[in-house]
């Protein structure tokens, strides 16, 4: 097992995204990704999502991306508030680690993380060690390209 902090850095190289600040959450089933917009199309026939976000503190870091839906469920946040969430899956690389994960889409604007890692995302290959944060490397500035990346 990969033993994390409670806040750790993390890449999802197939959405382009190179490097983002996440809580590990082990209190949040699913993980969860801010956007600041999000739209619908149909691509070869299929529901796909493209979405716009900044992971880090500049607006000259933008990311554009867009993916597969996979799913569409009810989420209950913090505050126990209901809302029907667009799940992609994407792979995620953490320390020196990858593997395929499921999140959702939702504008967390107020939020101090761009990203909530949850516990299916951890299962079986992570640990967390609440006292840690950022046990691993930050991850370099640019990412490969994935084939989910527009």
């Amino acid at each position: 097992m990969i033993v994390l902090g409670w806040r750790e850095w993390l890449a999802l190289p197939d959405l382009g995204i190179a490097r983002l600040r996440a809580k590990v959450d082990t209190g949040a089933r699913s993980s969860a990704l801010h956007v600041d917009a999000q739209w619908r199309f149909h691509s070869e026939g299929e529901p796909w999502i493209g979405f716009r976000l900044t992971p880090g503190r500049s607006a000259s870091g933008v990311v554009e991306a867009a993916s597969r839906i996979f799913d569409e469920r009810e989420v209950t946040d913090s505050g126990g508030n209901r809302s029907r969430r667009v799940f992609i899956r994407t792979r995620l690389r953490l320390a020196a680690a990858e593997r395929e994960i499921e999140l959702n889409l939702v504008h967390r604007g107020g939020m101090r993380f761009p990203m909530l890692l949850g516990r299916t995302a951890l299962e079986g290959m992570f640990t967390v060690d609440p006292s840690c944060s950022f046990l691993h490397p930050r991850p370099p500035r640019h990412a490969e390209q994935g084939e989910s990346h527009r």
